[in-house]
């Protein structure tokens, strides 16, 4: 997308991006620092993040990547020090980090009677340390970061948190409790944020992917031959224009929702971008 096309010029803004060293918000980053940001990228893979980093740097963007686990509210508050002395204090910031866990996943849709003996994991045997990890990793891996770099935006005009939700938080995904929960706690807490700090000169949003082929997601939707799976199906049969989405359709929404002029009075939005996902009943 040509950037011209929302006007949206970041020059000399600091944006921070955490998860970013997954497919999403690598791109996120990458779009940031073509807008003119100064983009610091947050990982707990230190590899990935240097590589994303390096791949700005090389378009001649300017970027920095830190190893930062975004649990660990020590070590948050340190790397966003370190980003104000490298780049600057933070005027944006993607609460991007999260993800799900197979221990908090059902082998299985619907529950049925045989599945209590069964050698299946049902919901009576989901993990309760799983099921934390996977809050704890999408909610707190939101709240954290937002206490480190926040303090940063308090009181400055201009600044902007886009929190990361997901279409499961409008309606929870079968197999998935503990992600489709965690997600639809970001959208809450995005809207809480956007009132408290409404009067700091920060606006909150977030945006709703739909359904996007990645790596991460591959083994879900493709089998190995390349032919698409039975959740595939009833995903694209449910999606009405009939697709997947793809990386770059997320960045006007992204970039719009961070433009201080086209934008100034949109805060607590939750901006689904689902290809209709969210709004086709099935009939």
């Amino acid at each position: 997308m040509n950037q011209n096309v929302l006007n949206t010029d970041l020059t000399g803004k600091v944006a921070v991006v955490t998860g970013a060293g997954g497919v999403l918000c690598s791109y996120f980053a990458k779009v940031l620092a073509r807008a003119g940001a100064k983009v610091a990228l947050l990982d707990i893979n230190e590899e990935a993040a240097n590589s994303f980093a390096e791949e700005i740097r090389t378009e001649g963007g300017i970027a920095k990547a830190y190893t930062c686990n975004v649990l660990d509210k020590n070590e948050c508050y340190r790397i966003a020090d370190e980003v104000r002395r490298d780049l600057g204090p933070c005027d944006i910031l993607i609460n991007g980090a999260g993800g799900n866990n197979p221990r908090a996943t059902t082998d299985k849709e619907y529950f049925e009677i045989g599945d209590l003996d069964a050698d299946t994991k049902s919901f009576f045997d989901l993990d309760a340390d799983g099921v934390g990890f996977v809050f704890n990793l999408n909610f707190l891996g939101t709240l954290i970061p937002t206490q480190a770099f926040a303090r940063q935006m308090v009181g400055r005009e201009g600044c902007n948190i886009l929190n990361i939700s997901s279409m499961n938080a409008f309606t929870p995904l079968t197999k998935i409790p503990a992600y489709s929960g965690a997600k639809a706690a970001v959208s809450n807490f995005t809207q809480w944020l956007a009132v408290h700090f409404s009067k700091a000169g920060i606006r909150v949003n977030a945006i709703a992917p739909g359904f996007f082929s990645t790596k991460q997601n591959a083994k879900l939707l493709w089998n190995d031959d390349g032919t698409p799976t039975a959740r595939t199906g009833k995903i694209l049969a449910a999606t009405p224009m009939g697709r997947f989405g793809e990386s770059s359709e997320l960045e006007g929404g992204l970039l719009f929702l961070l433009n201080n002029e086209a934008a100034s009075f949109i805060t607590g939005v939750v901006l689904p971008i689902d290809g209709g996902f969210s709004a086709y009943s099935g009939v």
